[in-house]
């Protein structure tokens, strides 16, 4: 599996780089009044309108200042793009089947973890794109 590794505070996530479609430097977000509280704002890629995620507050880090140094990460998913705001995007890591482990049963409710990738960085957290929003939002 290819992912692309991306770091939020000093934990490292990935997602899966058949669902990533470019990745940004960090440009200001215009709030959206009443939005859920994981849509952080919007912001306009080329004309297109692309609503940014709050995955900082999604994964329980705690919120800070927007900076020009950190970047947006736009991924399909299902059948809207989104942005994910992110500290740092890295390198497109492969990762072979046999390094990725399955969350233990117990921690199966996590549904925004699918899986467990072991790389010579360390352990990084694998997301499905469509996990970081809820039906509703």
């Amino acid at each position: 599996m290819e992912i692309l590794e991306f770091a939020v505070e000093s934990q490292r996530y990935g997602v899966p780089i058949a669902n990533v479609t470019e990745i940004l430097h960090a440009v200001a977000i215009a709030p959206l009044p009443a939005a859920p509280t994981i849509i952080e704002g919007i912001i306009d890629v080329r004309g297109r309108i692309v609503p940014v995620l709050d995955v900082r507050a999604r994964f329980r880090h705690p919120p800070r200042t927007l900076h020009p140094s950190e970047h947006f990460i736009l991924v399909r998913a299902g059948e809207r793009e989104v942005a994910l705001r992110v500290d740092q995007a890295f390198d497109i890591t492969t990762v072979p089947a046999g390094d990725i482990e399955p969350l233990e049963p117990a921690l199966s409710r996590m549904p925004l973890v699918a899986g467990v990738a072991r790389t010579s960085a360390g352990m990084v957290l694998i997301h499905g794109p469509s996990s970081f929003l809820a039906p509703g939002e």
